[in-house]
């Protein structure tokens, strides 16, 4: 199984906004760029909006989770943002998992629609 790596610099996220494919849902946003090879790459965003340090924290916290207990069903090279929206802060674990799931497989991540 391959590893996640972690995108953390200003101008990898840039690029993925701007090139990338991207889904909304109430809970979250996503950007997808698929990639020929490297390991999958996830990066992760929460506004102030979404509420204190705390409250994103948590938020930052169920995302990271979801996609961890999903990793194996997702895409080997891609990079992908998720985007906390403001509605997030309010969400269970199980709406931020289905949210999650749901705009993988409209982008077309999801090791089950490749086969």
């Amino acid at each position: 199984m391959v590893s996640t790596d972690t995108i953390k610099k200003n101008y990898e996220f840039r690029r993925l906004y701007n090139r990338g494919k991207n889904k909304v849902s109430p809970f979250l946003a996503m950007y997808v760029i698929e990639k020929k090879q490297g390991p999958r790459r996830l990066g992760i965003t929460v506004s102030t909006k979404v509420g204190c340090a705390v409250i994103r924290n948590r938020v930052r916290r169920l995302i990271r989770e979801a996609f961890r207990l999903n990793e194996s069903i997702f895409a080997e090279n891609a990079d992908i943002i998720v985007v906390a929206r403001v509605r997030a802060k309010d969400a269970t674990f199980v709406q931020i998992e289905k949210s999650l799931l749901s705009l993988a497989g409209e982008l077309g991540i999801l090791k089950e629609d490749k086969e």
